[in-house]
């Protein structure tokens, strides 16, 4: 609801094209609506997993000379904050908002992150990327993203001869797992390279479109994403999402990954690489 402290939050930021790192700051705060009035430019960047700094630019993204004119503005637009209970009525300590991860509100609630990324493709010190033909786009969009938060991603999106000599280049570099994106048609390059890559000890995690595709026996890890048939040519905005899916699940386990995108924004800012 837009009258709700989310609502609002969403309002504020709706209109302004934020980066990787600032849509982490507002993900964060639409999840603590309640508290973000109440914190500090070192407590939201904390809450965030971000640099304090990054807490100001966000600000001034949004169209305010720094963090404390945001806050400002969300402490005029917020309901006032809840009573709390008497310290001669109480014997527990009044939880902060930096502190509390307990309960059943979603403001209160941590978000879950998962223990270990998918198919270890996080830990894997360097990551191929393979797809071919139709599954060409859903590679190329997921290696062009996760090279921002790892050091070292190779995408293969040609067939040939020369597949084979990049998945055993990539095996030498220190790669124990690969990442497939399989669509219809499914290619028989594409089967005969991950059979080629699980020989050469690489754990294949492969996104394609059911449990039954071609590929399925040729992978350790199958993650359906149905494709849409309804048009002459088949929809894949299921497997987009969910290898955004997976980036994010890979970014929670990289340790520097937040460190390189706030990097790569200061240098793009730096370099004007983008138009606002």
């Amino acid at each position: 609801m837009s009258d709700s402290p989310a609502g609002r939050l969403q309002a504020l930021f709706e209109g302004h094209r934020l980066t990787p790192t600032q849509r982490r700051i507002a993900h964060s705060m639409v999840r603590r609506a309640g508290d973000v009035p109440f914190l500090s430019s070192v407590e939201l960047a904390e809450l965030a997993g971000v640099s304090q700094p990054s807490v100001t630019r966000f600000a001034v993204a949004l169209g305010f000379d720094g963090y404390p004119a945001l806050r400002k503005h969300l402490r005029e637009n917020a309901p006032a904050p809840p009573r709390r209970p008497p310290a001669s009525t109480s014997t527990s300590r009044p939880s902060s908002p930096r502190s509390r991860t307990s309960g059943t509100s979603p403001d209160s609630s941590p978000t879950p992150r998962p223990s270990s990324g998918p198919g270890g493709l996080a830990g894997s010190r360097t990551l191929p990327v393979l797809g071919l033909r139709a599954a060409s786009s859903q590679a190329r969009g997921f290696a062009y993203f996760a090279a921002k938060v790892h050091p070292d991603v190779r995408l293969l999106d040609e067939g040939g001869s020369m597949l084979t000599d990049r998945v055993d280049a990539a095996v030498r570099a220190g790669a124990t797992a690969l990442l497939c994106f399989a669509l219809p048609r499914h290619p028989k390059e594409v089967v005969e390279a991950l059979e080629y890559a699980r020989a050469a000890g690489l754990t294949v995690v492969t996104v394609a479109e059911s449990a039954f595709a071609p590929v399925a026996a040729h992978s350790d890890l199958l993650i359906p994403a149905a494709v849409g048939t309804g048009l002459a040519f088949d929809t894949a905005c299921a497997p987009m999402l969910l290898g955004r899916v997976l980036l994010e699940a890979m970014a929670d386990e990289l340790p520097d990954a937040q460190a390189r995108l706030e990097e790569f924004d200061t240098k793009a800012a730096a370099r004007g690489l983008f138009v606002e």
